[in-house]
């Protein structure tokens, strides 16, 4: 299914692959649309009112996996058959294989530059490969059980991968050593997917919650509940400014991130024009990362420390929309968001302004300017208001029906006892 998400605009329903679509992924240009599914095969679709799609076939047994490479020309694919496959998207045509898993290969994604692939397995091993050379040039075992995803960092420097042993890693790619260790959840971590900015990480796992890790600081920053089962699968759009999750719920959820989407273009500009590297002091069992970190981020962080501490593990009312089979309207009162870092940041700096003895008229001038952007602050403070009035409204209905539900339940066994008592009696 591709939905349109202009309100009242209709979804497509593609129809072709004969058993479980087990991944699907847009080409950066958006102009295609790949699947792979347990029929073994993977399909090439034109998102339209037609549905057309040409079948890729060479897998022997589940395919579990497709991705793009960066220019959109090639396709890689993971499979139960323990391999790695290329394809010309062009020509539509088999390139070569991979073959050094000794078990199921779970994902597979090119790095930003297209030059290297990595994939996961149930051999418990990321492998990072030369896709020139068609050879492994890496094997990371540090995970204890199955390697379910793994992905780039936008840099191309670093991977993240996701385990059945409850734990999301990062490794440099030079230096093949693991710079970070999250153990944040309590279920198996299915999914994960970088920012575009590439300061946060987001999880996916079986104890039904998302999580966004901050790289930079090497902390739990915020945990989402919303979907009443495991969370199978969560990605970023492309600017950042959205993401989505997916469950065994039967649910497709969409959610705001309230991230400054200024960081994604700051960032892509500063790693373009630099390769100097931030200092951040590790902290507990987390390396330093040799991320392109942008200050203002930083700034952020570091202005903020009692807000960052109190952001972890919350549960914030949210905004989010959701589109499932049934019961999308009820569920979408647990869904929480993300409060906008720059908000606290500039509130801060207001402050901090504001008790200096006496200003310099270059200062004053500033604070003038600043005026216009303290006025959306607080346009946008009274909209998450509202939306915070709005869920506890909900949550007040909600919690309504589930008195009923309960004091009808209590009624039901009062009855059945009464039943068996007199049954007894008898």
């Amino acid at each position: 299914m591709i939905w349109n998400m202009k309100p009242q605009m209709r979804a497509y329903r593609f129809d072709g692959h004969k058993d479980a679509v087990m991944s699907v992924l847009f080409s950066p240009s958006g102009h295609l649309v790949a699947s792979a599914s347990r029929d073994k095969t993977v399909r090439l679709w034109v998102p339209s009112m037609k549905a057309e799609s040409t079948v890729f076939r060479a897998h022997t047994a589940t395919v579990r996996s497709v991705s793009f490479s960066g220019d959109g020309q090639t396709l890689v694919t993971a499979s139960d058959d323990k391999t790695i496959k290329l394809w010309t998207v062009h020509r539509q045509k088999f390139l070569f294989s991979l073959n050094q898993h000794i078990n199921w290969v779970r994902c597979a994604k090119f790095s930003p530059d297209d030059r290297l692939i990595v994939s996961s397995s149930d051999d418990k091993t990321i492998k990072l490969w030369d896709k020139n050379n068609r050879e492994c040039i890496h094997s990371f075992y540090e995970h204890a059980g199955y390697a379910n995803h793994v992905d780039f960092h936008p840099s191309g420097t670093c991977i993240a991968a996701a385990s059945t042993d409850n734990t999301v890693k990062v490794w440099d790619i030079r230096s093949h050593k693991m710079l970070q260790h999250y153990q944040v959840h309590s279920g198996v971590v299915n999914s994960l997917s970088f920012h575009p900015g590439g300061n946060f990480l987001m999880t996916a796992s079986s104890d039904s919650t998302v999580k966004i890790l901050d790289l930079v600081e090497g902390k739990l920053l915020y945990t989402l509940h919303g979907h009443q089962g495991p969370v199978t699968c969560v990605a970023f759009s492309r600017t950042g400014e959205y993401f989505a999750s997916g469950g065994s719920d039967e649910q497709v959820m969409v959610w705001k991130s309230n991230f400054d989407c200024s960081e994604y273009g700051a960032t892509a500009r500063l790693q373009h024009k630099t390769t100097s590297r931030v200092q951040v002091p590790p902290t507990s069992s987390v390396a330093h990362l040799p991320f392109n970190s942008h200050a203002s981020v930083l700034q952020s962080q570091i202005s903020q420390p009692t807000e960052i501490s109190n952001r972890q593990d919350s549960q914030t009312a949210a905004h989010a929309q959701s589109s499932s089979r049934s019961g999308s309207d009820s569920r979408a009162s647990h869904n929480h968001a993300f409060k906008n870092p720059s908000v606290s940041s500039s509130s801060n700096n207001q402050t901090q302004t504001q008790g200096l003895p006496q200003q310099s008229p270059h200062v004053q001038a500033r604070s003038q300017d600043s005026n216009p952007y303290l006025a959306s602050t607080l346009e946008h403070i009274i909209g998450q208001l509202d939306i915070l009035t709005q869920t506890v409204s909900i949550l007040e209905q909600r919690l309504t029906l589930t008195e009923d539900k309960l004091k009808e339940c209590l009624e039901n066994q009062m009855e059945i006892g009464l039943h068996l008592q007199r049954r007894e009696e008898a």
